[in-house]
């Protein structure tokens, strides 16, 4: 459980030392068939079409709020719009 927060393949670890578990107790078969059906549950929801669009036109504002954020950092610098400075 430690793979989880930290950087790296955190589930792909988790799940494929389940995968190995499987093949020796039956309550590791039984998390890893849950799994494979959330997974599969995941997936088709998230192919809908109306989440797709949804993703669609989430990503296009936090690139054009990214866009818009590094051109003022690149003309001003870091340097708040309201002119406090600190004391």
């Amino acid at each position: 459980m430690i793979l989880l927060p930290l950087p790296g393949p955190g589930w792909v670890v988790i799940f494929a030392g389940i995968a190995v578990l499987a093949t020796e107790f039956v309550w590791a078969q039984l998390v890893l068939h849950w799994a494979k059906r959330r997974v599969t549950d995941a997936a088709h929801r998230a192919l809908d079409p109306r989440a797709r669009r949804r993703t669609v036109a989430l990503s296009v504002t936090g690139a054009v709020l990214a866009a818009a954020a590094a051109a003022y950092l690149w003309r001003f610098g870091p340097v708040p719009p309201w002119g406090l400075r600190g004391r």
